[in-house]
């Protein structure tokens, strides 16, 4: 059974994250999408400060598909640079089978 990972990234609307998050789900990228409630995010971009509302996302995923999902969010999100972050999860047994079993399906 294969550690798991959280990634984390956050989208500028509710519609993209949805769009994204299922389709990861469904390609057994990730066992879970949770799609938070929206955020104010505040931050320098070109030169000019910046406060929009964003939409966070926390994928759960099995460390062996951290690197092949974050590859795959980059390729399909729309910012130019977005931030995908991850981090090892401390699990409980019966919720670490479950996402195995989910993300392993395919395979």
């Amino acid at each position: 059974m294969s550690k798991l990972v959280l990634i984390y990234t956050l989208f500028g609307d509710a519609n993209e994250a949805r769009k994204t998050s299922t389709l990861l789900v469904t390609e057994k990228m990730a066992a879970c999408a949770n799609m938070l409630a929206p955020c104010t995010s505040l931050y320098e971009w070109q030169g000019k400060m910046r406060e929009e509302t964003e939409f966070p996302v926390l994928y759960k995923t099995t460390a062996a598909k951290r690197t092949p999902l974050m590859t795959r969010l980059a390729e399909l999100h729309s910012y130019d640079v977005p931030a995908i972050l991850s981090w090892d999860a401390a699990v409980n047994s019966p919720y670490a089978d479950w996402a195995n079993q989910q993300i392993d399906a395919q395979w």
